[in-house]
């Protein structure tokens, strides 16, 4: 199956919302215990007595459960040919158990790449939103196959 979303189908300016996942505060403390073992991560009452005034995902937690949701609502069914890394990454509010999270990402520009005429690039603004509220926000760059190469950015 070809993939339904190429290069040129990438808007720049346009917000576009995808995914709904529900954080689980078993699964919290798991992601805490194994790779971010900190007390608010790991602890209810422990957590109470932080900045983060309770129990919270942290915050690589967050950017895997985004990256899920991006790869599921968005990357695999498009033309991805990866990326080259996150240039910003800022966690604005603590994500708790039983906040049910979606990603919204909005192209800020693109432009087809000088070495390959067949890939573009759309460097991307992603934000996990808790609630209507958002919670983390990352820009990255996203290589694209283009639908028909050498077409217009």
């Amino acid at each position: 199956m070809s993939p339904r979303l190429c290069y040129e189908d990438f808007e720049v300016g346009k917000p576009i919302s995808f995914g709904r996942y529900e954080v689980r505060k078993e699964e919290i403390i798991a992601f805490a215990r194994r790779y971010d073992p900190q007390p608010f991560h790991l602890d209810e009452e422990a957590a109470k007595a932080t900045l983060a005034t309770g129990l919270c995902a942290s915050g690589f937690h967050t950017c895997a459960i985004l990256m899920r949701m991006m790869c599921d609502g968005v990357l695999n069914v498009a033309s991805s040919l990866g990326s080259p890394g996150l240039e910003e990454v800022k966690w604005l509010k603590p994500v708790r158990p039983g906040d049910v999270l979606t990603g919204r990402y909005t192209v800020l520009e693109k432009r087809v790449t000088k070495s390959r005429p067949d890939v573009g690039v759309c460097k991307m603004r992603l934000e996990c939103l808790a609630g209507g509220d958002v919670v983390m926000v990352w820009e990255s760059a996203q290589f694209l196959r283009l639908r028909h190469s050498g077409a217009a950015a």
